[in-house]
């Protein structure tokens, strides 16, 4: 596969997927924060209902229930990108494991050139004008209130929606950052976390 880059080209643009691969890594730790955090939320909702009804009080909340799901797609939305970046998503490779590593990259750079970033570009566009429509765009043009859960004591839904927009355009982000070193590797590059971590060391001539 001939693609026409100088290594100037390849330095450039290791450099890009390494600040991505940084705000990915930065997103899968904050993602395992909120994972603890979900569980203890969860925690204290179950406890507080059986305890509450044991005293007469009321020692939960609509607010903390739907806080729980919240933090549970939170953990989604924000885990999407390092789930790429560490190659840790489902793979059916019972050819692929025996491929050499130019072939799996070429495999790898097509996947995800011709459906992963197409496939968040999309998501990005389908989601935009119902994300807008939950901060209260009209079909007049003009602006609302946000919208909010129908329960009571109920948490706003206009900014876990837009949280969609936030999870699709970090994996957009996390799948050109791939795309880049799957390139280097067809390239002749032996990319690896050092190779990343020491992309100023790459040979420009």
């Amino acid at each position: 596969m001939r693609i026409l880059l100088k290594p100037s080209h390849i330095h450039a643009l290791l450099k890009f997927s390494q600040a991505v691969d940084s705000v990915s890594n930065a997103s899968g730790k904050l993602s395992g924060w909120i994972t603890t955090l979900t569980i203890a939320v969860g925690f204290y909702n179950v406890t507080a209902r059986y305890l509450g009804r044991l005293i007469g009080l009321k020692l939960s909340s609509n607010a903390l229930i739907e806080l729980q799901w919240y933090l549970f797609s939170l953990m989604f939305f924000l885990g999407f990108a390092y789930i790429l970046k560490q190659s840790a998503n489902v793979r059916v490779d019972f050819l692929y494991a025996g491929w050499s590593e130019k072939r799996r990259a070429l495999v790898d750079f097509l996947g995800t050139v011709l459906f992963l970033i197409p496939f968040c570009i999309l998501g990005i566009l389908v989601s935009f004008n119902p994300v807008l429509q939950s901060w209260g765009l009209l079909p007049d043009g003009t602006w609302s209130g946000w919208e909010v859960s129908s329960d009571a004591d109920g948490l706003p839904r206009a900014p876990i929606k837009t949280m969609l927009i936030v999870a699709f355009v970090a994996l957009l982000a996390q799948a050109i950052s791939q795309a880049i070193k799957y390139l280097a590797i067809l390239k002749g590059y032996k990319v690896t976390q050092t190779l990343l971590n020491n992309v100023n060391q790459l040979p420009l001539e």
